[in-house]
């Protein structure tokens, strides 16, 4: 029956292996421990030792001896257990002879130094040296660099591991495993840096634990058994140097273990095979080595019969691995036989999904988007979809983040479904000052622009913030710099956003609300893909959709008698009046605007004829274009905010054709003014005759 089957006190065996064993380590510091028991125990430290020895040279990547920081702990702590149940008995019964602690202690003092305990103390000391000052050292620097160059890491590979899942190279249970892969490496060398302490600290207390056994033995020696001085330093030294080397041995080969884990490269094979294939794999190597030796043996006065001996033997060895590599190509290679692959047909689910808006940044960039260090980029984005999402009643699908190792350091770059449609770089250590148009003075530095508003700025050393802002100027920092970018995108793309998706959302909200409404829209008078026209169409010229209700009760008044989408959102752009015109006059009572001349009016109806603006010939629309452009900027030179007021005959024509060249200019038809609202037309638009 395996250890697993077996149950105590209704928990398997080898899950109480671990207590039990910390219980009784413990227990050892307590309770005295008869010498035989102690020499069992001294004996399976020993063998311990030479184990997790093994382990960690056999052991392919860091990762495959996990349990090493806990091993380190368990080990040091049954070493300081044995040092106090021996340091009882030597206290006690160190008087009755060099066995009083155990054959162990004894054989170690004895054999190994001869029973000489000043080179006992010698040999002590400069494994103490060695364990404490070289391999503790260097192994804990390795484990402490490692560690915090891995926590660094780990944003970038996590970012790494969801770029794979996007693009459909990984599954979700590999990306899981890879996640839960990179913090079990991160965990790993955060405890090596810490477990790495134990050992030093192991180190120094068996110096102190050796001064304390020879000073108290020798005061036991002499006051209570009236030993000689020199008899009893003799003995208590002996037994205390046999025991400090029974100790230091296994700590000095637990701590090179240590060494080798943390300093170990994850490989495909173990130590002994690297070692042997990356050391003893170049014949010329060994021929120079074999020279060099040879060369020292024959010179007077060194050891000849050492120096030539092992020149002879590296030369030897040199030669059997030349002739072996010469061999190989003597053999007719084999004609490469790949097998053939298992025929897969190609699906659907193997085509990666195109994410609607992603955002990529450089390496540089990837603490702005990374939750676990800050994020303050992420924060500003969600707060710009909330505030749109507030002004348009649009909610932004979520933004997929990820680094790109392609670009530039500094640099990020926005794809809408794919494809590019913002880029920037930020200077590291800078911010970008804006000119809001009041401010005093100016400053130094290369020039900019706001993303968003599309004003310009001059980018600033961090640290002159106060000065700009003291100036007027408004200061933008890296993360809401990206963030506002990501805003303009949204913002200037906005119907490209709202899909099928999006729009069967919005209609199960307000299904929630007003039972009822949505079923006399859709799919009773119309079809989904006319609703998302019409919605479309409203957001493209800026008009909010968060009043669904009124939106949705204009279309189930107006879809039974008409279906065309112009239509459509004209009669919602009339019901929808009060909301556009507050929207853009911001309250005013007198509405400031733009006319059409009456002959230029006529002249657009008369060419469009029952076609629309599909007959306008270039040069009208070349003529349409300069006079909205001069009429618009001696309106906005007035003051006035930029709305062209015209017929509902020609509102939607003139609003797609003057788009393009002039997206600041809202189109509004008679039909959209409220009846307390007066307007005054202060600018007209003419397109002189014979243009």
């Amino acid at each position: 029956m395996s250890a697993q089957g077996v149950m105590v006190m209704g928990m398997p065996l080898n899950r109480l292996a671990v207590p039990v064993l910390v219980l009784l380590i413990l227990a050892m510091m307590v309770l005295p421990l008869p010498t035989f028991m102690l020499d069992v125990l001294f004996t399976l430290n020993i063998a311990l030792a030479m184990i997790v020895m093994l382990v960690s040279l056999n052991s392919r990547r860091p990762l495959d001896f996990s349990v090493f920081p806990t091993v380190l702990l368990l080990t040091t702590l049954l070493r300081l257990s044995l040092n106090v149940a021996s340091t009882r008995i030597i206290l006690m019964q160190g008087h009755t002879g060099a066995d009083a602690a155990g054959k162990v202690i004894e054989s170690f003092g004895n054999f190994l130094v001869g029973g000489n305990y000043v080179v006992g103390f010698v040999v002590f000391l400069i494994l103490v040296i060695i364990n404490f000052i070289v391999i503790t050292k260097g192994a804990g620097r390795i484990a402490e660099v490692a560690a915090r160059f891995t926590l660094d890491s780990m944003p970038g590979k996590q970012l790494a591991v969801d770029a794979d899942l996007n693009a459909g190279f990984i599954n979700e249970g590999e990306a899981r495993a890879r996640r839960h892969e990179i913090g079990r490496e991160a965990d790993f060398y955060g405890a090596m840096d810490g477990a790495s302490k134990f050992v030093r600290g192991d180190a120094i207390a068996g110096i102190i634990i050796l001064m304390v056994n020879l000073v108290g033995g020798i005061l036991v020696g002499l006051f209570q058994h009236n030993l000689g001085l020199g008899e009893a330093l003799g003995r208590y030294a002996l037994l205390t140097v046999g025991d400090g080397l029974v100790t230091q041995i296994p700590a000095l080969i637990i701590s090179t273990a240590a060494g080798i884990v943390v300093s170990r490269a994850s490989s495909e094979q173990d130590l002994s095979r690297e070692f042997s294939t990356q050391i003893f794999g170049r014949p010329q190597t060994l021929y120079v080595a074999a020279a060099v030796l040879g060369s020292l043996g024959v010179i007077p006065g060194t050891p000849h019969l050492a120096f030539l001996t092992i020149a002879v033997v590296l030369g030897g060895l040199g030669f059997w691995l030349m002739r072996r590599q010469g061999a190989l190509p003597g053999i007719e290679p084999l004609a490469l036989i790949e097998e053939e692959p298992t025929t897969i047909d190609v699906t659907w689910d193997d085509i990666p999904p195109v994410d609607v808006l992603a955002l990529e940044v450089g390496y540089r960039l990837i603490p702005l988007v990374d939750r676990n260090q800050g994020g303050a980029a992420l924060a500003k984005i969600t707060e710009a979809r909330r505030r749109f999402a507030t002004d348009m009643g649009l909610v932004v699908p979520l933004i997929r983040v990820r680094d790109n190792l392609d670009l530039k350091p500094n640099t990020y770059r926005i794809t809408l479904k794919g494809v590019d449609v913002a880029h920037g770089e930020l200077p590291s250590g800078q911010v970008l000052a804006v000119d809001m148009g009041d401010v005093l003075g100016r400053l130094d530095g290369a020039p900019g622009v706001d993303p968003l508003t599309g004003l310009p700025g001059i980018w600033i050393e961090t640290g002159r913030e106060e000065e700009a802002e003291l100036r007027g100027f408004v200061v933008l920092t890296t993360p809401e710099l990206i963030a506002r970018q990501v805003e303009a995108v949204f913002r200037q793309h906005a119907p490209e956003l709202l899909g099928r998706t999006e729009v069967q959302q919005l209609l199960d909200t307000l299904a929630r609300s007003h039972p009822g409404l949505v079923e006399d829209v859709t799919p009773r008078h119309l079809p989904l893909t006319s609703v998302q026209a019409v919605l479309q169409q409203l957001i493209a010229e800026n008009i909010s959709i968060r009043d669904s209700r009124t939106l949705f009760e204009t279309l189930a008044a107006r879809a039974p008698k008409s279906q065309a989408i112009d239509d459509l959102v004209e009669t919602v752009r009339a019901a929808l009046g009060r909301s556009i015109v507050d929207r853009l006059f911001e309250g005013s009572n007198t509405l400031h605007v733009i006319g059409l001349a009456a002959a230029t009016e006529t002249r657009l109806l008369n060419e469009m004829g029952d076609e629309g603006e599909a007959l306008l010939s270039p040069a009208t629309l070349d003529a349409l274009n300069d006079a909205a452009e001069h009429a618009l900027a001696e309106h906005e030179g007035a003051g006035h905010p930029p709305v062209l007021l015209t017929s509902p005959g020609l509102r939607a024509m003139l609003s797609r054709l003057l788009r393009r060249n002039l997206p600041r200019l809202a189109v509004i038809a008679y039909a959209e003014v409220p009846a307390d609202k007066m307007v005054q037309v202060d600018t007209e638009l003419t397109i002189e005759e014979g243009a």
